[in-house]
């Protein structure tokens, strides 16, 4: 099991949009707050299971801080209030009902593949990042 030092975020790695998400994370995470795991991965795929997430068939972001974990819609906005400013702005879509949140969620992370596209192989972080993915 990964240390549990920080917030991580379960992501899907043959997923282009989530890829791509998980590399913007890493970009502009400055204070290195966050740390990335694979659900494709062995860590990754231990915490899915561990908080009822099917790591064959994920159809959720996970953000695991602790004894909390954040799903959907709440895990985005947990995501971007914690890179600080200026993506906190962002938080202000809590003012939507999470059930609607949830809902647009849902849909997209439904429809991935299909509108953004599916990788061949999982993405791998370049070197510089690789202290901040859990394998």
């Amino acid at each position: 099991m990964p240390d549990r030092v920080g917030p991580i975020i379960l992501f899907d790695a043959e997923c282009i949009l989530c890829s791509a998400n998980a590399q913007f994370v890493l970009q502009h995470d400055k204070a290195e707050k966050f740390r990335l795991a694979s659900i494709q991965g062995t860590a990754g795929a231990a915490l899915c299971r561990e908080h009822g997430l099917d790591p064959n068939d994920p159809t959720s972001i996970l953000v695991v801080d602790g004894a909390t974990v954040r799903r959907d819609s709440d895990a985005v906005l947990a995501i971007y209030v914690g890179l600080g400013w200026p993506w906190r702005v962002l938080s202000l879509l809590r003012i939507v009902p999470a059930a609607l949140r949830d809902r647009v969620y849902r849909w997209v992370a439904r429809n991935r593949y299909r509108l953004f596209g599916k990788r061949a192989t999982c993405w791998t972080a370049p070197p510089e990042y690789r202290n901040r993915i859990l394998t």
